[in-house]
C-alpha cells in the first residue's frame, strides 16, 4: 500500500512513523509537515530526523503550513517538549525538505497514482485544505483518508469540547470532513481509551535496539505529562493508533457512518466536532457526506502490534 503522511512530529507522530516503517506492506511515498505540536520548521526537522532513524531517508519530506487558515496557531510544547520529541536528542538529519510544499507533494502523489494512495493525517488539517484548493478532485484521487482528530462523545483535550488538531484549524477541518473523502475519523473517543500503561512502557524499555530505546525515552516524557492528567504512569497513543487503523481497518471493531461538522462560531464551542448520530437518511439532512467514526477499537491487539513494531 502507498501511504502519504501529513503530520506535526510530535511524540505520538514519531511512534506512528515507527509503526509504518515496520510494516512490510507499507510504502511511504511522502511526508508533509505542519505546525501543531511545534512550529513547522521544528516539525519538518523532526520528520527528517525520524525517517532517517527508521531507515526511511529516501522518503521525500515537504514543509507545509506554518499557521492555520484564519486564527493564530496553538503549539503544544508543554506536551511534547521544547524540541517536539520530549527533549530527547537525536542525530541531526542529513537530508533536507523538497522544494514543493506539503500540499503540492500530496496533490502530485495522488495524481500520479489515482485511486491507490492512502493518506494519514495526524496534525491540523491545514495542508489538506490547501491541497483541496489546488485539486478539488482530491477526494476521488485518494483511496482512503484516516484522520486522527476530534472529540465526538468524549471530552476535548485542549478545551472541554475540542481536540487539538481540529481546534488548531477548525476551518480546515470543516472543509476536509465535508469534502467527500472515504474518511475514517479516529477521535479521542477511542484514542483516550487506548493507553500505554506502566506495564507496557516497562516492557518497551526492556526491548533491545535503538528504535525501542529512543521510543522509550520519547514516551517517558509523554507519560510524565499524561500522568498529571490520568493520575497514573500512562499515555494515550493517538497517532500510532490511527496509523495502525490505516494499515488494518479491522482494528476498528465498531463504527458509525455519520456526517461530522466542526463548530466555527460558538463562543464556547469553537472547534467542537459535531456528529449527526440520529441515523436519518441523507435526504432528511443537509446532504453532507458521511465519514466513518470509529467508536470501538481492539486496543490490546494494537498495543501488541505497536510493541512488535519497535523491536
Amino acid at each position: 500500500m502507498q501511504v502519504f503522511v501529513d503530520c506535526d512530529p510530535g511524540i505520538d507522530d514519531a511512534l506512528a512513523l515507527a509503526y509504518l516503517a515496520a510494516q512490510p506492506e507499507v510504502r511511504l511515498v511522502g511526508v508533509g509537515t505542519v505546525y501543531g505540536n511545534n512550529a513547522v520548521d521544528v516539525t519538518t526537522n523532526n520528520a527528517l530526523r525520524l525517517l532517517e532513524l527508521y531507515g526511511l531517508q529516501d522518503v521525500p519530506v515537504a514543509a507545509g503550513a506554518g499557521r492555520p487558515l484564519v486564527q493564530p496557531p496553538h503549539l503544544a510544547k508543554g506536551v511534547h517538549g521544547g524540541n517536539g520529541l520530549g527533549d530527547v536528542s537525536t542525530p541531526e538529519p542529513q537530508g533536507v525538505p523538497v522544494a514543493e510544499s506539503a500540499a503540492e507533494l500530496l496533490v502530485r502523489s495522488a495524481r500520479s497514482a489515482p485511486g491507490e494512495l492512502d493518506v494519514l493525517a495526524l496534525g491540523p488539517l491545514t495542508n489538506l485544505a490547501v491541497a483541496l484548493s489546488l485539486e478539488p478532485e482530491l477526494p476521488r484521487l485518494v483511496r482512503r483518508l484516516v484522520v486522527m482528530g476530534g472529540a465526538v462523545q468524549a471530552p476535548g483535550n485542549v478545551t472541554p469540547w475540542a481536540e487539538a488538531n481540529i481546534n488548531n484549524d477548525p476551518e480546515a477541518a470543516e472543509t476536509v470532513l465535508g469534502a467527500g473523502f472515504d474518511l475514517t475519523l479516529v477521535a479521542l473517543d477511542v484514542t483516550m481509551r487506548t493507553l500505554a500503561d506502566a506495564v507496557w512502557l516497562d516492557e518497551l524499555a526492556a526491548v533491545p535496539g535503538e528504535r525501542a530505546a529512543v521510543s522509550a525515552r520519547f514516551l517517558d516524557f509523554y507519560a510524565g505529562w499524561y500522568g498529571r492528567v490520568l493520575g497514573e504512569r500512562a499515555c494515550a497513543m493517538h497517532d500510532p493508533l490511527a496509523a495502525a487503523i490505516l494499515v488494518d481497518p479491522a482494528l476498528v471493531t465498531s463504527s458509525v457512518d455519520v456526517p461530522v461538522r466542526v463548530e466555527l462560531r460558538g463562543q464556547y464551542t469553537r472547534g467542537l466536532t459535531v456528529a449527526d448520530l440520529r441515523g436519518w437518511p441523507a435526504d432528511e439532512t443537509d446532504g453532507r457526506p458521511a465519514v466513518t467514526l470509529a467508536t470501538e477499537v481492539n486496543s490490546a491487539e494494537f498495543l501488541k502490534r505497536m510493541l512488535n513494531a519497535l523491536r
